[in-house]
């Protein structure tokens, strides 16, 4: 059995993504910026794009900027807001600990340029306080960015409630909305939202598109300078056919959006209780408050890249977090951050499941899960010393 499980990191693109990207290769491939018919019609495939994508999101169209992903959305919305509090003496931003990267080291980076950061504490159940953030807002703060929902560990942050502190205190809210778009009910206006970024390759869309959303009155700064496209934000021919088909799926994905978080959410569950099995194992974050399809598991005395290479011998496809780090040694910022040590965290396993998983997929990945952790902890020195008590478990 083959079983993709990594949908964290991206997703098949729908069909109807695909046609709407063939159809506007084939026919709507004019320059969107030129004046002649074939160049207009694609300007209308655009707009028309943007006005779907905004419509999802309670957004009005000409808030809506198209970029070539998330990290880029990420990486405006945050020099656009510390540029304009810059302006105004404000050079303090707040964000949490376990942001992705395009966050993170944006921050990084800004704090090299004279800004100070505060990261807020996510706690053992991967969620920010309300009350924490409200306490951190200084007069000298020029935004709150705390990500809608944790790629990662998939727990969903009170939106909401944050960007309403931050209104009452005049303070810009942004969230990476990469892993909540197409997934999670979005009202930006209802939830205090002033940016948000989204990747149309996390609901179905192509890869190398995504935008940025930022509230009427926001001025945004320029990422990428040349010629005058969306609005003078961000130079260079814009992707029509990219647009378009983000926006089909965006669509196809809000209109199925209950139906198919009540399918994934009773076979996550299932995932869980199947894997809680697993002696000294433990779920990472809120059971209740996460992504329908996210189930993050940390087994104590293996390590998660024996793991996922065993299960891909078994025809199934998973991470051991964010796409972004696959390639570092370093256990998972965000496991840190929620209080695990880094031997636990080095044992860590994401299984993000989609819309046509099946029950007996979830059992197949129960199964092989348990197997490979026994198999591996067959042979491991660490779990050696665990089982003879010269070690003690912290799971």
């Amino acid at each position: 059995m083959k079983i993709y499980a990594d949908n964290a990191a991206t997703t098949k693109m729908s069909p109807a993504a695909v046609a709407a990207m063939v159809e506007c290769l084939e026919k709507e491939y004019g320059n969107p910026s030129s004046l002649y018919a074939l160049g207009q019609q694609a300007r209308e495939r655009l707009e028309k794009a943007r006005g779907e994508v905004a419509a999802v999101i309670g957004a009005e169209p000409e808030e809506i900027t198209f970029t070539s992903g998330g990290s880029e959305a990420d990486n405006q919305a945050l020099r656009s807001a510390a540029a304009l509090g810059k302006k105004a003496g404000k050079t303090h931003l707040i964000s949490s600990a376990f942001e992705h990267h395009a966050i993170l080291h944006t921050l990084a980076a800004l704090e090299k340029e004279g800004f100070t950061v505060t990261l807020l504490p996510v706690h053992e159940d991967g969620l920010v306080r309300p009350e924490e953030l409200e306490a951190a807002i200084r007069e000298d703060t020029c935004l709150v960015s705390v990500m809608y929902a944790n790629n990662e560990i998939g727990t969903v942050q009170p939106i909401e409630a944050l960007g309403a502190i931050c209104r009452k205190r005049g303070v810009p809210f942004h969230t990476d909305a990469v892993q909540a778009t197409g997934h999670l009910p979005i009202d930006v206006k209802a939830q205090n939202i002033d940016m948000l970024s989204a990747s149309a390759h996390k609901f179905h869309g192509p890869k190398g598109v995504g935008f940025l959303y930022a509230r009427r009155g926001l001025r945004l700064t320029n990422l990428i300078e040349g010629g005058a496209q969306e609005r003078g934000k961000r130079a260079g021919t814009e992707n029509v056919a990219g647009a378009a088909a983000m926006a089909a799926a965006l669509k196809e994905s809000a209109a199925a959006m209950e139906k198919n978080a009540a399918h994934m959410s009773v076979l996550r569950d299932r995932l869980i209780e199947g894997l809680k099995e697993i002696p000294h194992s433990a779920l990472n974050g809120d059971a209740r408050k996460r992504l329908p399809g996210n189930v993050n598991f940390c087994f104590e005395g293996i390590e998660g890249e024996s793991l996922l290479l065993l299960l891909d011998d078994r025809g199934i496809s998973a991470s051991s977090g964010s796409a972004c780090t696959s390639g570092s040694l370093d256990p998972s910022h965000v496991l840190l951050a929620i209080g695990r040590v880094h031997d636990v965290a080095h044992g860590s396993l994401r299984l993000t499941i989609g819309e046509d998983s099946t029950e007996e997929e979830i059992d197949y990945l129960i199964r092989n899960v348990r197997e490979v952790v026994e198999y591996l902890r067959g042979f491991s020195p660490i779990w050696r010393d665990l089982m003879s008590g010269k070690k003690e478990f912290i799971l």
